[in-house]
């Protein structure tokens, strides 16, 4: 029996379920969607706490450890981190791939219950969770800029309406504003007034209190009518509270101008960020786990007419830095280098062939069987991504040969006589169980890949699958469409004047391989020892070829850490700052610049830095970049900036200053202080390394208050 027979008889029927395979798959290009890599981030939450005043050991003691406890009783738990620094404490659950965030979700919530109990009765808040990695580069930095607002107005538009709405948005993990912080009335006292007048604190604080009591005032009737009662209780603005009372002395009132400073500012001084020089409000957006970055991304552009409309006309709301635009160039590269492939692949076929018609046929075999496979893509939920996309120009190689395998055999049987559409059928029949075993030989290849664990499992799984795919439906196609169009397309026909000339080539070469193949034959000692020379070669070469889990990626994209000496102030802090990001935007290769510091972006010795670079065809490589800013900073006295590419692959929930990082553990802290100050200084001495910190902070200055309780 032959299964190709009923194909061949039916050319109509073959052409239109080639075309139907065809366009499924073109659909379902445009419908996949597309990202740098597979999706295979590792579920992580985030569990923040704060308790204002506590230093790093006891915040670790009384908060980090109560929640370790609880969250260590979770299934699926790969791996929990925490840091703590004065007066917050972060956690950070690292869950097995095949956990559901969602789930996980609740029972860390559940947790954070369970612990509640045993946390500091002094916690303004109970500890929150986010469903995103902190360790995870952003995948948008936004900027808010005016030339009239002041920050905390700025501050305030960022927080109520931009990050409200943003955090809105399906695939956005976390919305963080940096760079100053609500407005507020700050009233600065004066201690030698207040003795003087023999006011305490508290008797300020609860005038202050006492003067923005919001309680209902009620309302008065007289039978027919009724007046509902409003009050100016509400003091808004520094002017509103100098006349406040504070006491009675000697029968004069003391007034709040009388023993402060009263004036309008913000709640934390203690923030800054800039974006390209300016001053600015920096809002960070970063996305959930296995979230597509570029809809995401592009979900986020759609929403911002409306963001803009919803701000003051005054305020300036732009992008400083996104992703997406890194990862299309990236996949047209690729795209492109798919359709060269595919070009090259047939017209290898037509100079060995040296037949238009014959070559007509690899010409549609190859596109259906690779566009085709954009419909399994899509049923299978996978993505257009560097590696699926590579899975086809690898199969492109692979789909080609089934072609020429039954086109060979049926140019055979014509030139020998036979008519085209037997030569087709007896070609198909020959060949048919060969072209199953070659498909299915190639497949088994891949199965190993399938039983791979943990990330790289799951990275190689989609390339796996892809590739099988194209490859089978290459299969379908060698036993269906190509012995159709053999029956309907070879023809017995006079070699042209091209053909004769290139046979003299062909033979030629044939020739040569002969006389090659005879002198191995003749020395087959020599020969065996050079296979085990090659053999021995590819070994050395495996054992001292660098190697890595991943490429570092240039993705046009960089994030800088600041870390000051531990006793700079918050002033001193922002000059630092201010500096760093002028020298880094005075680099050719840079683009936008945005930093922040204070707030909830760590101590107040440190801060961040975003930095987008221009197309890579104006630039030299990220790590070309980095190497020359690194002399140019280090001129900055009492600080480091550390850079770091951005990576589309990030393992670990623990944020770090390196391309790699290196943890010890101890039960004894004086102990890991320690070592971990003498490993550093030995990591120093290599002249590999270059940029080599810890994240442990012990040599700030403290003021330790001793109790006499005698």
């Amino acid at each position: 029996m032959n299964p190709s027979a009923a194909f061949v008889a039916r050319p109509v029927a073959t052409t239109l379920l080639a075309a139907g395979l065809t366009l499924a798959g073109a659909v379902a290009f445009t419908q996949l969607p597309v990202s740098p890599l597979p999706q295979v981030d590792y579920p992580v939450i985030s569990v923040s706490a704060s308790l204002p005043g506590a230093d790093p050991e006891t915040m670790a003691a009384t908060v980090a450890t109560p929640l370790e406890r609880q969250l260590g009783r979770i299934a699926g738990v790969n791996e929990i981190t925490s840091s703590s620094s004065l007066g917050s404490t972060r956690v950070t659950l690292q869950f097995d791939l095949n956990r559901n965030i969602n789930d996980a979700a609740t029972e860390v919530q559940s947790a954070i219950n369970a612990a509640r109990s045993q946390l500091p009765s002094g916690m303004p808040n109970n500890p929150t969770y986010r469903k995103v990695n902190p360790a995870d580069a952003p995948i948008m930095v936004m900027t808010l800029t005016s030339d009239s607002m002041s920050r905390g107005q700025m501050y305030d538009v960022a927080s109520t309406v931009v990050a409200q709405k943003l955090s809105q948005v399906r695939g956005v993990g976390q919305v963080t504003v940096g760079g100053s912080s609500l407005p507020a009335v700050r009233a600065e006292l004066n201690p030698a007034t207040l003795n003087a007048y023999g006011i305490g604190l508290s008797d300020v604080r609860n005038a202050l209190a006492a003067a923005n009591a919001n309680r209902p005032k009620g309302l008065v009737e007289d039978g027919e009518r009724v007046w509902w009662l409003y009050a100016n209780d509400q003091a808004r603005s520094a002017a509103e509270y100098l006349p406040l009372i504070v006491a009675y002395r000697n029968g004069a009132a003391v007034r709040l101008s009388d023993v402060a400073e009263v004036k309008d500012s913000v709640q934390d001084l203690r923030n800054a960020g800039e974006a390209n020089g300016r001053p600015a409000v920096l809002i960070i957006i970063n996305r959930e786990p296995n979230a597509n970055i570029l809809q995401t991304v592009q979900r986020i552009r759609d929403l911002m007419p409306f963001l803009v409309a919803s701000i003051p006309a005054a305020a300036d709301l732009g992008v400083a830095m996104e992703r997406t635009s890194t990862i299309r160039a990236s996949l047209y590269e690729v795209e492109k280098t798919l359709l060269i492939a595919v070009a090259l692949v047939i017209l290898v076929v037509f100079v060995f062939l040296r037949r238009a018609r014959a070559t007509l046929v690899p010409a549609a075999a190859v596109p259906v069987s690779i566009i085709a496979t954009f419909g399994f893509m899509y049923l299978a939920g996978y993505s257009l991504n560097n590696l699926s996309l590579m899975a086809l120009i690898v199969a492109t190689g692979f789909v080609v040969d089934d072609a020429i395998v039954v086109l060979e055999n049926a140019t055979r049987h014509i030139e020998a006589g036979m008519p085209p559409v037997a030569a087709a059928l007896a070609s198909a029949q020959e060949v048919g169980f060969t072209v199953v075993s070659m498909s299915l030989s190639l497949i088994a290849v891949f199965i190993p890949i399938l039983f791979m664990g943990d990330i790289v499992g799951r990275l190689f799984r989609e390339f796996a699958l892809t590739l099988s795919a194209a490859i089978l439906l290459s299969l379908v196609v060698s036993l269906t469409l190509t012995p159709m169009m053999c029956a309907r397309l070879l023809k017995q026909q006079e070699k042209s004047v091209l053909h004769r000339r290139s046979e003299l080539i062909f033979e030629t070469v044939r020739a040569a391989y002969g006389r090659s193949l005879g002198w191995a034959l003749r020395h087959p000692l020599l020969i065996v020892a050079l296979l085990a020379a090659a053999i021995g070669l590819n070994v050395y070469l495996c054992i001292v070829i660098p190697k890595g889990f991943f490429p570092e990626q240039d993705t046009g994209r960089m994030m800088g850490f600041i870390r000051a000496d531990q006793t700079t102030s918050f002033q001193a802090m922002q000059e630092k700052m201010s500096q760093m990001v002028q020298l880094v935007r005075a680099d050719p290769a840079v683009d936008t610049v945005t930093a922040v510091t204070g707030g909830g972006f760590g101590a107040r010795n440190s801060g961040f830095m975003f930095i987008a670079l221009k197309p890579l065809s104006q630039r030299p490589s990220v790590g070309a970049v980095i190497a020359r800013l690194r002399p140019q900073l280090a001129r900055v006295p009492g600080a480091n900036l550390f850079l770091v590419p951005v990576q589309d692959v990030r393992i670990g929930g623990r944020q770090g200053t390196g391309t790699y990082q290196y943890t010890l553990q101890s039960d004894d802290l004086e102990a890991l202080r320690l070592w971990t100050s003498r490993l550093q200084a030995a990591l120093q001495s290599v002249p590999q390394l270059a940029d080599v910190a810890s994240d442990q902070e012990t040599r700030g200055l403290q003021a330790t208050l001793v109790i006499d309780r005698v």
